[in-house]
């Protein structure tokens, strides 16, 4: 398991969940791109997408946590 980190919102990512099925890179490109390191970037879009995109994904390979507000 790996989060990665924006303002509100981790993003979790379960590799051994995952299916590589490229749909999230698909929905939202400028966030998930398996070339680059991170590869996953959350800070390219809203919390709202991201809470969106993660919610569409039956695998549950994508999760998320609100984080509290300092």
């Amino acid at each position: 398991m790996k989060e990665y980190l924006k303002n509100e919102i981790a993003v979790i990512w379960k590799p051994e969940l995952c299916e590589h099925s490229g749909i999230c890179v698909k929905m939202l490109p400028n966030v998930y791109n398996p070339k680059e390191r991170p590869w996953i970037k959350p800070e390219n879009a809203t919390t709202q997408q991201l809470i969106e995109q993660i919610n569409q994904r039956p695998s549950k390979a994508l999760t998320y946590r609100l984080l509290e507000k300092e």
